[in-house]
Order: C-alpha cells, then structure tokens, then sequence
C-alpha cells in the first residue's frame, strides 16, 4: 500500500519500506492491546481498575506490581502499620484489597504501598494515586485519597478552536508577582483574564504532573495521575480550566511521557523493587543528560499506563489535549543528542526508536477517540517526516509541532551577527520552511529560551539598559532598537512562521532577566521564579508599549484568521534588509535595516487597487515613533516589471500592515 505521505514528499519513496514498517507496526501492536474487536478508548482504562475506588460497601485498591513477593497498604487509617492490610494476588503481578465500609478511607487520608521484594520492603506511593502531598517535616512524599462529590462542570458543548491557535505558555507556581509559589486558584483570579484580554485562545499549562523538584520546571514526573498538589487542590485545578473554558479558552496538559523522575520513594522506579517494570534495564533506560529513567514503549503494561493516563486528564479534567515534551528523545535510541539531521537517512535507521514510534500514533489515535476535537502538539527538534501528518497517511498523527528552529534562529542572530549582517532568506527560509502538509507553531522564544543560564529575548537585545533606561521619559538607543525588534521578530513569527503560535507567560510585555527557580546556589529566592506583572502595570515604564502591541497583534491575526492562511512571498531586498509578503487579504512590509529608512520604496503588491497601513510597530501607541501614516490611501499601480505595487515609506527597523480597501 502506498501511503499518502510519499506523494505529499517524493523524496520519501527511497523510504518507502522503512514507512511501511511503521504502519505494520502500529498495525500489529494496535492489534495485540485491543484484538480485532475492541477500541483504544476501552483498553486505556487502568485508571478506572487500578487505584482506589468507592463502592457503597467500601474500598478496593489494587495495584500492579508483577515483581513483588507480597504488597500491604499502609496509612493513616491504621496508624501507619506497615503490614496490617495485606494485598490479595489475582494473577499477572495484580494485587488486591477490599476494604468494608465507606469511611475505612476517607478524603485527605494519607497513604502508602509497601512491596517485599527480595525478602526487603519498600515503602512507595501508589502508581494510580490522584493527590501526592510531602511531608513538611520529613520531606518524605505519601499519596493522599481524594474523595469529593462530582465537580459541577459548566463547560458542556465547549469545542477548542483548532485552526489558528495562539498559546499562551504559562506556569501556575510562577505566575505570581509575589516571591513564592502561586496557586490554581491565583491563577484562575489573577492571570486567566490577563490571558484573555491580550486574546490568546489557549493556554499550555506545565508542570502540572507531579514532581518532586520544583527546579525540574515539572519535567521529572513520579506520579502520573496526580496533578501537583503545591498548587492546591483536585478541585481547584478543575476550577480553573472550567473557568478557562467558560472563557472560550483552550487548556492544553504539557505533558511528560518521554522520561520519569529516577527516585524510588515517590516514583515509578524500582516500585515492585525491579528497574525493569516500566524502564528499560541497564544503561538503555538512563537518560545520560537528564539524569532520569526512559521508558520501555515495547512493553504492553507501560503502553497500557501511559495510554490510561492520556484518557484519565481528558476525562478527569477535561483537557483540551496535549502538548508533548521531549518527543526527539523518546523516538531515538540517542536522544537526539548531537545529531546534525541533514539526509532523510538519519530517520529511518538503527538509531530509530519505533516502539516510541508506535506508542505516539497509539496515543494520537486514542486521544482522537476519547475527544475528536482534541489538540496535540510534538516538541520534536529532528524534523521526523510525517509526525504532523494523519496515521492513515503514514503519519504519526499529532495536529502541530513546534518550530524549534525559530527561536534558535533569532538567538543566534542577536548573539553572533551584527543587525545589519542579518540574512533576508535565511529568515524568510527558516520562517516558511514546512514539511508538506504539516502545520507548524512558530514563536520567538518559549519558556527553554528564558531558563537561568540563559536569557529572555528582550534582556538579550537590551541587557542591563533595561535596568536604568526603561522609563517613558528615556531616550535610549539602545533600549530603542531591543523595542523596536521585540515587536518586529513577534509580528514576522506571528504572521509567516506557522498554522499556530506560541509566547511564553510575560515574554509579550518583555519579562527582563530569567527564570531561575530556588535553589541553595541562589540562597532559594525567588525572586526570578515570578512574573513581574507590576512592570507591565507601570504606565511610566515602557513594558506596556510592547503588552499593548501584542494584544493588538493577538487580536489582528485571530480575528483576520491568519494562522494558516497562505503566506506569499512578494519581494527578499537582501541589500537593503526588506521582506515583503502577502499574507491572507494583507501585505507585510519589513525594513530590518538598522540605519536606513527608504522613501518612495516601491512595494509589490499581488492586486491592483488602494492600500492603507492598518498596523505598525513604529505606532507612537506601542512605543514607537509615529512614522507611519495610516490615514494615508496607497494607489497600487502598474511597476516597471509589470505587476502591481506602489510606493511607501519604510522607516528603519519598522513593519507594516497594508490593507486593500478597494
């Protein structure tokens, strides 16, 4: 069978076995979890068999631990004896407890798994545990029964926008002005009607799984079915996406499937005593740069867990889908690390991973089943062909993926070349670069962009200039060009850089400095684990030029429905540093050029007709210094070389939107 994919890219059909193999793959897996007759959606349900679940004549908690010689529950309900309530074996490594009465546990009971293996006990927190508290005092992490009436849900019929997404990246512990870790409900006063009044249709929450180390920004995950509870609580967290919802804004889980924390107390690890339960044995299940445990995607249980966790947070907490971190690592044998992917050959090799293959179309399958309106998003830096492609065309099936190329780009153009050694087409290449068929999310920098040891973009075009000179009444050059390319790299992203885009939480108002979470090398402060909102309040500090400039621009490209409208290249002035487009009914004009600005330049245009500028980055609103006139009316008319175009000013370091009015 010839899969579409190959007509979409013919410089596949070299590969065309190597696809074939991956659809024989997922075909035969898919078969082997469910059989001939069942779903994916009915296989997913770990969640609803493992755990603890109420009966009216009491408690069941089982749990899967095919290593283990014997396995208790201990507890609060009966003072922490350790081996006082002995699991049952049924067979396949399930172990089983009923437990009479319907108040043997009760909400906030804390709990405990011991597993004897090897003649030792363990002590462990249960795999499929809902809430996982520490211990102030002993720093020790337990599970915590969760046991509340149905929340009252108002988001029925709530249908994500899925064409033209604009997602707001953001951190509920971080989101506070205040030096300490900000709460679900905080989140939910304070910041969601920020988010909707710039007008992002989306949020992406991370490190809503729960983690021990704060400082892993949630990317070591130990339980999987527990959303942090530093944050608050079960309810509270359904509170806020209910309330997100009601504001016509997606919720999307950053969710962490590609590595899990190494601990053994408060882990997977080492939870019936063996390594091997959900990780691959010896150095194939470490991962030598994050220092953390790495999956074994071949192995039925795992695809099960993973699978029922997908369908427990759509379910659960009516997530609106997933943004999925660290997919390079998981579908390479070598992470990824180091690797130049130049040939097509670097993707269909040894060195490829395709049981993490298999389990991403598995999970993209599924969490269509549960949620047909469902998003998802791969955070794969390889460029994998067809990873935003549908399975039946020998895709792997997520909706986007990030172009983490983007961000690399404008990083190394501002650390390592002067403005005006910028290359136009190396630019307008990295922005518009697709794999057919496949839509991308691009943006300027994310949270990765902005972690200590590193710098927001902002606070790399002005660095400490932005500590004396961001007052109204400053008159500097320097904070004047980080400004004026702030706007000018976010509206060139916005615009042409992808079907979606993507701003990390306060990078649209230009957050200063970095992200650096406590820790004993900074005395635990945490003062830059925090979104310094009262900057962007300040009407005498510039901060609020560029938030008002990217709500204008949210607000231009979602009601213009840009985002995944055909971008048209019109004109690359590699000489003079302009790149003209026409994007949707609009043409863009950008004049990178840090020194000249060009009178009577004539623009290209795809129509005959009149023009006006209907947004600018030199606004005097945003900031900028009132050059461009958009009371003005451009007639486009017939150029030299016989299309039409007119001519325009374009000040230095300026873009502009032309509208044709008629």
């Amino acid at each position: 069978m010839a899969y579409r994919i190959l007509t979409y890219d013919p410089a596949l059909r070299p590969y065309e076995a190597d696809i074939e193999q991956r659809m024989e793959n997922y075909s035969r897996k898919r078969k082997e979890l469910i059989g001939k007759v069942g779903s994916l959606s009915d296989f997913a349900n770990g969640h609803e068999y493992f755990g603890f679940h109420k009966t009216d004549e009491g408690w069941y908690y089982r749990e899967w631990a095919p290593a283990a010689e014997e396995v208790w529950l201990t507890g609060d309900m009966v003072d922490w004896r350790w081996t006082e309530l002995k699991l049952t074996p049924r067979g396949n490594g399930v172990f089983e407890i009923f437990m009479p009465g319907k108040d043997f546990l009760y909400d906030g009971c804390k709990v405990k798994t011991v597993i004897r293996h090897g003649g030792k006990l363990l002590e462990r927190v249960p795999l499929y545990i809902r809430r996982a508290v520490q211990d102030p005092n002993t720093a020790l992490w337990c599970g915590e029964i969760v046991d509340k009436p149905p929340f009252p849900w108002t988001d029925g019929g709530y249908v994500p926008d899925k064409k033209g997404i604009c997602i707001y990246e953001c951190h509920i512990g971080m989101a506070q002005d205040k030096e300490g870790i900000g709460s679900y409900s905080e989140f939910r006063e304070k910041i969601l009607p920020r988010i909707r009044e710039l007008g992002y249709n989306t949020i992406q929450i991370m490190a809503i799984m729960e983690h021990p180390y704060y400082g892993s920004f949630g990317y070591q995950v130990s339980s999987f079915f527990a959303a942090s509870s530093r944050f608050g609580t079960t309810e509270e967290l359904k509170e806020l996406i209910n309330a997100a919802h009601g504001m016509g804004i997606s919720v999307l889980l950053d969710v962490v499937h590609s590595h899990a924390v190494k601990n053994t107390g408060d882990g997977l690890n080492e939870f019936d005593g063996t390594s091997y339960q959900f990780f691959h044995e010896g150095p194939r299940g470490d991962h030598p740069a994050w220092d953390t445990k790495l999956f074994n995607y071949g192995k039925n249980q795992v695809l099960h867990f993973l699978l029922s966790n997908l369908k427990f947070w759509l379910n659960e907490y009516h997530f609106d889908g997933f943004r999925f971190d660290g997919v390079t690592s998981m579908i390479y044998h070598d992470h990824g690390l180091g690797v130049a992917f130049t040939d097509y050959g670097k993707y269909f090799s040894s060195n490829t991973d395709t049981d993490a293959i298999t389990y991403l179309q598995l999970a993209n399958e599924l969490i269509r089943a549960v949620n047909p309106n469902a998003i998802t998003v791969s955070e794969d830096m390889s460029g994998m062909p067809g990873m935003c492609l549908p399975i039946r065309d020998g895709g792997i099936g997520f909706d986007y993926r990030l172009a983490m190329g983007q961000p690399d780009l404008w990083i190394k153009l501002v650390k390592k070349h002067r403005d005006e050694d910028w290359s136009m087409w190396q630019i307008w290449g990295e922005l518009t670069g697709r794999r057919p068929k496949e839509k991308y999310i691009g943006y300027v920098e994310s949270h990765d962009q902005a972690l200590v040891g590193d710098k927001t973009m902002i606070f790399r075009l002005c660095d400490a200039r932005m500590y004396t000179d961001m007052s109204v009444d400053s008159n500097d050059f320097i904070i004047d060009r980080g400004m004026s390319l702030h706007k000018m790299l976010r509206m060139l992203t916005a615009t042409a850089g992808g079907e979606g885009y993507l701003n990390f939480m306060g990078n649209e108002f230009g957050h200063p400095e970095w992200i650096d979470f406590p820790r004993q090398g900074n005395g635990w402060s945490y003062f830059y684990c925090r979104r310094q909102w009262h900057l962007a309040d300040d009407p005498s500090l510039k901060y609020h030029y560029l938030l008002d400039f990217d709500k204008a621009l949210i607000g231009f490209v979602t009601q213009n429905r840009l985002l995944g409208a055909t971008v048209k290249p019109l004109y690359i002035d590699e000489e003079r540093k302009v790149i003209v487009y026409r994007q949707g009914g609009f043409v863009f004009a950008f004049n990178f050029n840090p020194t000249e600005s060009f009178e009577g330049y004539v623009l290209p245009v795809a129509e005959y007709g009149k023009y006006r500028a209907v947004m600018s980055t030199d606004d005097e609103e945003f900031g900028g210094h009132g050059r461009v006139d958009k009371d003005w009316i451009y007639r486009a008319g017939r150029r030299s070389e016989g299309a039409p175009g007119f001519r325009v000013y374009i000040p230095s370091r300026t873009a502009i939107c032309f509208e044709k009015i008629r």
